[in-house]
Parts: C-alpha cells; sequence; structure tokens
C-alpha cells in the first residue's frame, strides 16, 4: 500500500476534532471583560475570579495567573528563594522550560532518568544525585500521568528539599483521589494554544499556603504589593502579569475541563488497546494511583529492535500525511543548546548524562505523541490512528526489508 507521504491515499480524509475549542462562553467572557472597562488585571475582576475558581477546582489554598507556564516555574524557584548556584533535580525527559527556568535564575539544573513505565522522573534515583547545593526537586506530571509524589515527597521532605510540581500537561489530573493542590507543594500551569485549557498563552502557580499570595503578587507584578500606589517594589521582579481577556476565557475553558477530561480518559482507554495491538509499539505507562489522567499527550515509543531501520522522524512525518496528528518526543534537556549555553556554566557532557538517562535516550529518539484533540474524537477516529500507524510501519519496514517480529 503506497503511503500518502508518497502519493497514496491518505487514511483519514477528514480532520480531528478542532483545538482549541470555544463557544459562546468564550465570546461572553471577551465581552464581559471588555465592557468591564478596566483590561489590566490590577483593576478588572476577571484574572482574580478566576485564580479563585482554578485555585478550588484543583484543591489549592490560592493561586496566582501569569503569563505563561515558563514563568510560573521561574516565580515558584523565585518563591522558594533561589541562588545562584543553587541545584534543582529535573526530569532529563521535559520539554527545556523545566530546567531553563532553573538556569535563567541563576541555578544549576540537575537531569535524572525518568521511569519506562510512566515517562515520570524516577524517584528511586533522587539520593544518587543529591548534594549540599540541592535546592529543590521539580517533577513533571509528563503528559497528564502523576508523578510519584509519595515517594518523592518522602525523599524530599527529611533533607528539607523544595518540591515543585510542573503541572503544564496536568489540569484537573487527581492522585490518590486527591487533585495537585491538596499535595502540599506549589504546581505550575501552562495555557499555551496546545494545552489542556488554553487562552492562546497563560499561566497559573497553585500556591501551598494561602499567606504566600501576596508576596506572589508582588513578585509577578514588578515587585508591587497589592494596592501600591507609591511605586513600592519591593523585589527585583519581572512583570508577569495576565490580562483580562485572558483571564476570561480561561474561565470559560476551565468550566468545559472536566468533561473533556473524561473523555480523554475513555478514549485513551481505548486507543492503548489499539497500539498495544501493533508488533513493536508500546504506549505510555500509568502509575494506577493517578486515578485521573488527563492526557495531553497519547504517546508511544516503536521498538528499534522489531522495526529496525525504520526511521522514527519518517514514521511522524508520514504518519501527518495519513492526517494524524504526530509529533517527535521531546529530546533530553541536556540535547539542546539551550542548556549549555545558560549563563550559569552546567557541568558534565551530553554523553555523560546520557549513560545516567538511557530511558530519557530512547524516548527522545524513539518516542511519538499525538495532540489530545485525537482522544476528543469518535472511537472511529481512535481505530484510524492504529490503522495509519500500521500501516506507516508495515510500508517503512517492507522498504528496510526488515521481518516484523
Amino acid at each position: 500500500m503506497t503511503l500518502a507521504i508518497d502519493g497514496g491515499t491518505p487514511t483519514r480524509s477528514t480532520p480531528f476534532p478542532a483545538w482549541p475549542q470555544y463557544d459562546d462562553t468564550e465570546r461572553e467572557g471577551l465581552i464581559r471583560a471588555l465592557e468591564q472597562g478596566q483590561w489590566w488585571r490590577v483593576a478588572g475582576n476577571e484574572v482574580t475570579t478566576f485564580e479563585r475558581e482554578f485555585a478550588a477546582f484543583h484543591g489549592a489554598p490560592a493561586a496566582i495567573a501569569l503569563t505563561n507556564g515558563t514563568h510560573a516555574l521561574e516565580l515558584a524557584l523565585e518563591m522558594i528563594g533561589l541562588r545562584p548556584g543553587d541545584e534543582v533535580i529535573v526530569p532529563a525527559f521535559t520539554f527545556i522550560s523545566t530546567s531553563i527556568a532553573v538556569q535563567r535564575l541563576g541555578g544549576v539544573a540537575v537531569p535524572v532518568d525518568v521511569d519506562r513505565e510512566t515517562y515520570c522522573l524516577d524517584p528511586a534515583l533522587l539520593e544518587s544525585v543529591r548534594s549540599d547545593r540541592t535546592r529543590a526537586v521539580i517533577p513533571v506530571h509528563l503528559a497528564g500521568n502523576v508523578a510519584d509524589m509519595d515517594a518523592i515527597l518522602a525523599w524530599a521532605r527529611p533533607h528539607g528539599i523544595e518540591v515543585i510540581q510542573d503541572a503544564a500537561h496536568a489540569h484537573g489530573a487527581r492522585w490518590r483521589g486527591r487533585p495537585l493542590g491538596e499535595l502540599g507543594t506549589t504546581a505550575c500551569f501552562s495555557f499555551q494554544n496546545g494545552k489542556l485549557m488554553t487562552a492562546g498563552e497563560g499561566g497559573a502557580l497553585l500556591l501551598a499556603d494561602a499567606d504566600a499570595y501576596p508576596e506572589a503578587f508582588a513578585r509577578h507584578s514588578c515587585g508591587r504589593p497589592i494596592g501600591d500606589l507609591a511605586y513600592r517594589h519591593q523585589s527585583v521582579s519581572s512583570n508577569f502579569r495576565m490580562t483580562e481577556f485572558s483571564g476570561a476565557v480561561l474561565r470559560a475553558q476551565l468550566a468545559r475541563l472536566p468533561e473533556q477530561n473524561e473523555r480523554r480518559e475513555r478514549s485513551w482507554q481505548v486507543l492503548e488497546g489499539l497500539l498495544s495491538a501493533l508488533d513493536g509499539v508500546t504506549p505510555q505507562g500509568r502509575d494506577p494511583r493517578c486515578d485521573l489522567d488527563p492526557h495531553y499527550m497519547a504517546m508511544f515509543t516503536v521498538d528499534p529492535a522489531v522495526w529496525a531501520g525504520v526511521n522514527r522522524d519518517r514514521v511522524v512525518e508520514a504518519l501527518v500525511a495519513e492526517g494524524i496528528p504526530a509529533f517527535l518526543n521531546y529530546p533530553p534537556v541536556y540535547r539542546t543548546e539551550a542548556f549549555w549555553a545558560a549563563p550559569t556554566p552546567q557541568p558534565g557532557h551530553p554523553d555523560e548524562y546520557a549513560e545516567r538517562c538511557p530511558v530519557s535516550e530512547n524516548l527522545g529518539r524513539h518516542g511519538i505523541w499525538l495532540h489530545h484533540r485525537v482522544l476528543l474524537g469518535t472511537p472511529a477516529d481512535l481505530e484510524d490512528v492504529a490503522a495509519a500507524l500500521h500501516k506507516v510501519l508495515s510500508a517503512l519496514g517492507a522498504r528496510s526489508s526488515v521481518g516484523v517480529a
């Protein structure tokens, strides 16, 4: 069968559900923000109301809305007093913002490997990289799958090490029945255009203590405290303020999130089974204590031992041509130029990290992810995903003259 990338007929001729999704709720919110006559969060009501609603939804004492998820990480690190030279443990397999936020504040990002099933930070490796300069650890809830917070907190607390959740993929996730705001740490979220709820850009920081809100507010507003009229800048901070228009849109997006999360959970159960039935394809696993995974990504790996000679990048290109919204996995953070270009020099060499991070290396080289809008489709849509992947692997495998194990 000829692949679409080579001129054949695509598996799909109709698109998956569009993203972002919106309706009159967003329109009404934008008009409400417009007509209140104050488009700045300091004088308006939309962002402040969104903060209360977002915190309540996640069981947190308070939340601060921000310009983006990267700034949420930076603010969380500012709030713990990160100093130049302090070390922060991060997963080797994550989007670059997790390490860049540390490095922009002068800290040293220390990558460690992830669990081969969940793709989340492996807590068994934390002690091997702890030093007297370790200030914090940032577990990432990769693709919505909550990291092993029990083990991470149990390790960190006796050492006085701060835990900052990177929840950019995990809006509405639950761990042992508890939302992320009830786990006793700060949690950072992103509302970038592809995220599970979005205003195009945006971010939020869940706070573990409501008393921290005034400091967080000042730090996200050029160091100015709430109600300041005398330019009393209290810290060397930046402007991370969200606009009223974004706040209004996010209130609508939050109201829609629970139903979408339920749909994605149901769809993943189907898609996981379809993918698992394909030779050499392994879907992302899940810790059973993560009892609600919102599935920002549908992730899987293609085993090079089964599909020898099949280039992962070519598989992704072919899937896109077949009408499937497929993407390459992130490279490990230490495989990026940015990791080594930060103002504070990073110790070591990429090959040294690679030896310590075999799972991250495998995910970076052989992993593929699908946008979560796939999971908002019908059962027939999910069958098309599996059919397209089988078609692509079979065609590329035949070209390389390698049989399927």
